[in-house]
Parts: C-alpha cells; sequence; structure tokens
C-alpha cells in the first residue's frame, strides 16, 4: 500500500511514524512534512489547502491511501477532490468538516442529536456577545465560530479580555463553563462503525498549573488512571453514535476521525468540542500505544470495511509527551533559532526547518519539539520525556514541568 500523508506538524510527525511501522506500507510520501517526518517518508511540496494540486499529487504518487493531518485542507475539501480521483482517503468531506469548521454548525448537530454540551449563543454584534457574557456569567467562555488553528478559544474571568476577543472575531460562539478534568478521545469512522481508541488528556495553559493563555497544546498523555471505568462505553452510547447518526441524516455522513474533547462534570461526560482529525499533542501519546497496524485501520475506515476490521490491539504501559516551545510561544513566537539535540529516539517534530545553505535545524514555529516517551507506567513515561527534554538545546525555548505530574498518582 502506497500512502500519502498531507501535513507537516508533530501529529503528522507521529502519523508518518505508525504508518512507516505498518508492513503493509510499500511507500510513505509526506506533503510537505517536515525535517522529523523526512527521515521515514519522501517528502514533497504541495498546496495542502488546494483540492486540486493535492489530488493530482495523489494520483503522481500513485497512493492507495491518502491521510489527511490538519483541519483547514479538510474544510477546504481537499478529501472530497482526491476521492473524485478514486483514491481512498481517510478524512471527512468539506460538509462533514463542518463539525470542527463552525462551532455554530457542531452545536446545532448537537442539539439536533440530545448530545449533552454547554447552553450556548452565537453572536455576531457587541451587543449578542455582552448579553451572552451577562447570560452565562465568570468563567467566560469566548470561542472563534471558524478555524483558528488551535488558539481561537478564550477561558478567562476578565470580562474584558472576553469581550476583546469577542470583537476580534467576526462570529462568536459564547456558552457556560464546564467544571471538571477534560478528556479528549479519538473515534475512527467510516460513517456508521466507530472505533474508540485511548483516551487522553492535553495541556492548554502555557504555564504549570494551568496558568497564563491558551495553547494549541503544551504535552499529553495516556492512557487515564483516573477515568471511569465506562468512560469509552458511555460517550460512543451518547455521544459519538448520535453525532454519527445526525451526520448521516443531513446526507453528509462523517468518514474518518471524530475527535470527541469532553469535559468530565458532575452530570456526567459533555461535549466541549468536536474536531475532524486527529488532535495534537494527544495523537503523540495516543499512537506509540497502538499495536494494531495503523495502515490497515484507516485504509478500513477510509474505504466503509471498519466493521470487519479486527479488534484493536494496545500495548501495556503509558506513554506522555511535553512540547518544547519556542521564545515568546503563544502571543508571538520567535522562530529561525539553531535546535541540538532533536535526532534523539521519540522526538517529534512539530515546527522545524532545514537552513538551505548548510543544513542545520531551525525552530520555524511556536511549538517546535514534542518530546516523546513510553514506559511501564505514567512515572516512567513522564520521567523518559523529560530526560529528552533536558537533551533539547533551544534558545529562549520553554516547556511545562507538570505534564502528567498529577496523573502518575492517579489523579485528573
Amino acid at each position: 500500500m502506497r500512502v500519502l500523508l498531507i501535513g507537516s506538524g508533530g501529529r503528522e510527525h507521529a502519523l508518518a511514524r505508525g504508518l512507516a511501522a505498518d508492513d503493509a506500507v510499500t511507500g510513505l510520501i509526506a506533503a510537505p512534512g517536515n525535517p522529523g517526518i523526512g527521515t521515514v517518508a519522501e517528502l514533497r511540496e504541495v498546496d495542502t489547502t488546494d483540492p486540486a494540486a493535492v489530488a493530482a499529487l495523489a494520483v503522481e504518487c500513485r497512493a492507495d491511501l491518502v491521510v489527511i493531518g490538519p483541519e483547514a485542507p479538510l474544510v477546504a475539501g481537499v478529501a472530497d477532490a482526491v476521492r473524485g480521483k478514486g483514491i481512498a482517503c481517510f478524512g471527512p468531506s468539506a460538509a462533514a468538516a463542518e463539525l470542527e469548521g463552525s462551532k455554530s454548525f457542531a452545536k446545532d448537530v448537537m442539539a439536533a442529536a440530545g448530545i449533552p454540551t454547554a447552553r450556548a449563543r452565537s453572536c455576531t454584534t457587541p451587543a449578542e456577545a455582552s448579553r451572552a457574557l451577562d447570560e452565562f456569567g465568570p468563567p467566560y467562555v469566548v470561542k472563534n465560530d471558524g478555524l483558528a488553528a488551535g488558539k481561537g478559544v478564550v477561558v478567562t474571568s476578565d470580562r474584558a479580555e472576553a469581550e476583546r476577543h469577542a470583537a476580534a472575531c467576526a462570529k462568536t460562539v459564547i456558552e457556560e463553563y464546564l467544571d471538571g478534568p477534560e478528556v479528549s478521545l479519538f473515534v475512527v469512522t467510516d460513517g456508521t462503525t466507530a472505533v474508540p481508541l485511548l483516551p487522553a488528556q492535553d495541556f492548554k495553559r502555557v504555564g504549570d498549573g494551568d496558568t497564563g493563555p491558551n495553547t494549541g497544546g503544551m504535552g499529553a498523555y495516556a492512557p487515564l488512571p483516573w477515568a471511569p471505568p465506562d468512560l469509552v462505553k458511555d460517550v460512543l452510547q451518547d455521544i459519538a453514535a448520535p453525532a454519527l447518526a445526525e451526520m448521516r441524516r443531513r446526507d453528509t455522513p462523517f468518514s474518518g476521525l471524530l475527535y470527541v474533547g469532553l469535559a468530565l462534570t458532575k452530570d456526567g461526560p459533555k461535549v466541549v468540542e468536536f474536531n475532524a482529525r486527529f488532535g495534537d499533542p494527544e495523537t503523540e501519546v495516543v499512537l506509540p500505544l497502538l499495536e494494531t497496524p495503523l495502515a490497515g485501520l484507516l485504509h478500513a475506515a477510509a474505504t466503509g470495511t471498519l466493521e470487519a476490521h479486527p479488534p484493536l490491539r494496545w500495548r501495556r504501559g503509558a506513554a506522555v509527551t511535553v512540547v518544547v516551545a519556542s521564545e515568546g510561544y503563544p502571543q508571538a513566537p520567535r522562530t529561525g533559532d539553531p535546535i541540538e539535540g532533536a535526532e534523539a529516539p521519540g522526538i517529534l517534530h512539530a515546527g522545524t526547518v532545514r537552513r538551505a545553505s548548510d543544513g542545520a535545524l531551525l525552530s520555524a514555529g511556536g511549538r517546535v519539539l514534542a518530546c516523546t516517551a513510553t514506559g511501564a507506567d505514567l512515572a516512567a513515561a513522564r520521567a523518559a520525556a523529560y530526560s529528552l527534554v533536558d537533551g533539547v538545546r533551544l534558545a529562549g525555548a520553554h516547556w511545562r514541568t507538570d505534564i502528567a505530574l498529577a496523573a502518575a498518582d492517579s489523579e485528573p
């Protein structure tokens, strides 16, 4: 099987490693990829949000399967264009990807399907936003309705900050705050059959103790020793299955990866958000624990044969990833700094580039590396991940020191 992987971040590096380890994969091409992905895949250039260009590359590469990592290509209709060439594609159609592309659309789907989630209001004017903020009170949750590369959500008790964020967005969804630990659950689906992966937890705030602004994610771990034993079963039954059924009812079946972001409230799990692709950095900890060959699983979802796929097998132990971010992230990340120590096994590249003149590895984004390790338990995996962090040299870099710290003691 020849596989074309679309994307260039840490999530895609994790996917590339998983795909490359599958004996069924005879060729792996990544576009545009990054220097880390380039160690396991052939790199090609493409505009990832140009459906025609990606479809043409898939034909040129003689791909049997295209795997789309980021959300922007999905919303742009890349999966539709690839399937239009008769090539299997892991990723939802543009219409189905609106589950992530529009927060208000996702809320409509949840309401129609009876899915537990936060009460919310869609707002397009300052007056509407002000009324919604009054209605729900602090902590204020203000979400950009459209795609914002993981930076469109503000959760704050500062009314002025909430109003500024709402004013900066053409359309916002303002909702009540859901109290309780957050969990990410990936569900692989062909539109009808749904196969859950391991639940994970990520850390959105930039600073230790969940302080500072939201980021795209500063680290993650899996599995969750403190999670309720029936969590996955309940989420499949009460959230994933109704969402997929509602999408089918709308004649926009969702095929690919349904990311269910949850808050475990006192009233049970409620949806914080849906995404239409693997989450980052949770992918970096879930996939290293998956023993089942990845390409076969994604191909089954892409071809509507997931029901016949064997049950998933998981490795024992735990995984932890710690994100090394560039100076100034998330407000104004600095790029172009030399990186040393990024070749160690387990380090996934999220924002790196090679300098043309001498091949030196440079930072090229806010989240630069995801230092990922497995171990017999969370404590061992955590120690190994931070050992990888200690070997990295990047001027001005910062990272959280408390990733999976509480969970190692079985606390959320």
